[in-house]
């Protein structure tokens, strides 16, 4: 359900007394809402906090046990040293790669048939991230996907009516089936590099397709 369709249902009197519940719904949950991406991000990154602060507990542990024994001793923290060295960079990489999932995912949200079959051509490698957790150049990777295969990606309607494709220009096709944006081309590269994807399009603009799972 629609906030707007919550908001008829509740019988409010009036055109103007609806239009300001559901602005003012609208502004509690974008004053409250975490996108899931950031949420399982900042989950992870306390997990790892929590494992870490276990480790040097058990640590600490070891070294009572080895505290009468000067070169068991200075054996032991050399040892601990190098496995909180190599935890530490293990730990900055996985945030790292965190950071630039969910920076990807929340990206191609909102404009891409299947953000997960569309993640996967991104080089991540690419990808930059600032001191601040910014991920720079994706708009880099993603535009041109746009444009040379915008049936991966949502119409976005535009404020006169009519539908672009996302992203594209000059007159790119979104569904390679439909009758307004029928194209033998993009349906062959479709079926070509996500049959799934490629079934869906044609059930949405009613053609039924057999033999592809």
């Amino acid at each position: 359900m629609t906030i707007e369709e919550y908001v008829t249902s509740l019988n409010l009197a009036g055109e103007t007394k609806k239009s300001k519940a559901v602005e003012d719904l609208k502004k509690m949950i974008n004053d409250n809402y975490v996108e899931k991406a950031k949420f399982d991000e900042a989950t992870t990154a306390k997990n790892n906090l929590e494992t870490q602060i276990k480790e040097r507990d058990k640590q600490l542990e070891t070294l009572k046990k080895t505290a009468g024994d000067k070169e068991k001793l200075e054996s032991t923290i050399k040892q601990l040293q190098e496995e909180n060295k190599a935890s530490k960079t293990k730990y900055e990489q996985d945030l790292k790669n965190l950071r630039i999932d969910s920076a990807v995912k929340l990206k191609l949200t909102n404009t891409a048939q299947d953000v997960d079959i569309v993640a996967t051509l991104i080089d991540k490698t690419k990808l930059i991230v600032g001191d601040d957790g910014s991920v720079a150049g994706l708009d880099e990777q993603i535009n041109p996907l746009k444009t040379s295969k915008p049936f991966l990606f949502k119409e976005i309607k535009s404020k006169g009516g009519s539908y672009d494709p996302a992203g594209g220009a000059g007159g790119n096709t979104v569904n390679p089936f439909k009758k307004e944006t029928f194209s033998l081309t993009e349906q062959g590269k479709l079926f070509k590099e996500n049959p799934a994807l490629a079934k869906s399009l044609a059930q949405e603009a009613g053609i039924n397709i057999g033999g592809i799972n």
